[in-house]
């Protein structure tokens, strides 16, 4: 058996009976912990009463859409969330990143790829709040990252941010000025195994804008670099 986080538990809401049970196998043969929800308001229910590790999140499921449990759950809890559907356009891939999912995976897929992507999720969650050296805050323009207490502050406002989001937000500030390419920023936040796409940081860069900037549609400081990525701007 491979060695995985300590009984980390994995909720699948899915409907499909026999994706559940090939799911849950590979999922209990590496290690997991693994309760299944077969409709929205199950899977609500499991997601807020058995407090999962992370959640494997169907888009059509019986009883309501996935894509408001996946809002409902985001409300309350920074559970990372992979959406697991057939839904494979590029407006349902983006709707599910705006209302909180960390990852999206379409139908058909590899199992041993989902696997690598929920390890990717759990290490990422794991190590929120211990990313760069103890005690160091960076400064630029407004604001401060505070690495050790996991804070950042405006004018000395605190600002609330999701874990990728405060990581996103400390590997532009590491390099005030200077353009960070897509890549550069995906393998810094998302790791080097990350399967997806770059709408995943483009998703995140967006929701860094509207808590950070005064006017997101206008940035001051997370600023696009056209063909390359992007740049914060001390100014």
């Amino acid at each position: 058996m491979s060695t995985a986080e300590p009984r980390a538990r994995i909720l699948i809401v899915e409907d499909e009976p026999s994706l559940v049970e090939s799911l849950r196998y590979a999922l209990e043969v590496e290690g997991f912990e693994v309760l299944t929800a077969d409709n929205a308001v199950d899977g609500l229910e499991r997601a807020r009463t058995w407090r999962p590790s992370l959640v494997l999140l169907d888009l059509m499921l019986p009883g309501g859409s996935g894509l408001d449990v996946c809002r409902q759950i985001r409300a309350g809890s920074d559970v990372p969330i992979i959406v697991v559907t057939a839904k494979d356009s590029e407006a349902d891939k983006v709707v599910g990143l705006e209302l909180g999912a960390d990852d999206y995976v379409t139908k058909p897929f590899s199992t041993r790829e989902l696997i690598a992507r929920v390890r990717a999720q759990l290490r990422r969650a794991h190590r929120a709040g211990t990313f760069g050296d103890t005690n160091e805050i960076l400064r630029a323009g407004p604001f401060e990252l505070d690495i050790d207490a996991h804070e950042v502050r405006r004018n000395g406002e605190p600002v609330p941010l999701r874990p990728k989001e405060f990581d996103l937000l400390e590997s532009l500030m590491r390099r005030v000025g200077r353009v960070a390419s897509r890549e550069t920023l995906i393998d810094e936040v998302w790791g080097p195994s990350y399967y997806g796409d770059t709408k995943t940081l483009d998703v995140h860069i967006k929701r860094l804008r509207q808590k950070l900037e005064p006017d997101p549609s206008r940035p001051r400081h997370i600023v696009t670099v056209r063909g390359i990525g992007y740049k914060f701007v001390d100014g």
